[in-house]
C-alpha cells in the first residue's frame, strides 16, 4: 500500500496498531535500508521504530498531518539517537523475539531491499557536509520521496521553512560539483550522484 495514502492512523489499541504495522513496515524498512547495510540492525531498528510508535500512538494529530509524515519523524530520532550511541533500553524480550523471527526468508528479503537502496545510501553520504537542518530536509524529499510538506511536517518546522531549507541545501551541493573539465573518474561519479541528487529534490 502506498505510504502517501495510509489507512489506518496510529493507535494504542492492539488490533489496530497491528493494522497501522500492515500498512507501514515496507515503508519504515525502506527508511531504514537506505541508511544501514546491516541486515540485523536493520531489524532491531524497525522494531524499535514501532514500539516508539506504539508507544506514542497517542501523540499523533490528524489535523497535523499524515501518519506517514508522523512516523518518519519518530524513524529519524530513533535511527539519531542509535547512531549517536544513545539508544534508550527497550524491552529486551521484544528485542529477543524479533531478532529470532528472522528465518533465512527474512534475511534474503531485507538483503534485498539493502541491495536496491544502495544507490539511495551513496547519495546520502555525498551530502554529509551539509549542516543537519539542510540534510534532513533534503534526504526526506530527495532520498525518501516525501513531499515538501510532508518533510516539514515529519520535522516539525514550516512548509516554508523547509522549501528555504532545501534550495540552500540544492544550492550547497551545485557548488560542490567539481568544475567542468575535470575529467578524473572519482570527479565524474561524484559529478553523477550530485546532479542525481539535485534532480530527486527538485
Amino acid at each position: 500500500m502506498p505510504a502517501e495514502h495510509p489507512i489506518a492512523p496510529p493507535s494504542r489499541d492492539p488490533a489496530e496498531f497491528a493494522e497501522f504495522y500492515r500498512q507501514q513496515f515496507d515503508t519504515v524498512l525502506g527508511f531504514v535500508t537506505r541508511r544501514t547495510d546491516s541486515v540485523h540492525l536493520a531489524a532491531d531498528l524497525t522494531a524499535d521504530i514501532f514500539l516508539t510508535a506504539l508507544e506514542q500512538a497517542d501523540s499523533y494529530d490528524a489535523r497535523r498531518g499524515a501518519p506517514v509524515a508522523w512516523l518518519y519523524g519518530i524513524s529519524r530520532n530513533v535511527l539519531a539517537a542509535h547512531f549517536r550511541g544513545n539508544v534508550r533500553e527497550l524491552n529486551a524480550v521484544a528485542r529477543i523475539a524479533g531478532r529470532r523471527m528472522l528465518d533465512d526468508q527474512d534475511v534474503t528479503a531485507i538483503e534485498g531491499r539493502i541491495d536496491a537502496a544502495r544507490a539511495a545510501r551513496g547519495l546520502a553520504a555525498r551530502h554529509a557536509a551539509l549542516s543537519e537542518p539542510l540534510r534532513a530536509v533534503l534526504d526526506l524529499v530527495a532520498v525518501d520521496g516525501l513531499a515538501v510538506r510532508e518533510a516539514a511536517k515529519a520535522l516539525g518546522i514550516s512548509s516554508a521553512t523547509a522549501r528555504v531549507r532545501l534550495h540552500r541545501a540544492r544550492k550547497a551541493l551545485r557548488e560542490a560539483v567539481p568544475q567542468a573539465g575535470t575529467t578524473s573518474t572519482t570527479n565524474t561519479t561524484t559529478t553523477t550522484s550530485v546532479n542525481t541528487l539535485l534532480e530527486a529534490a527538485s
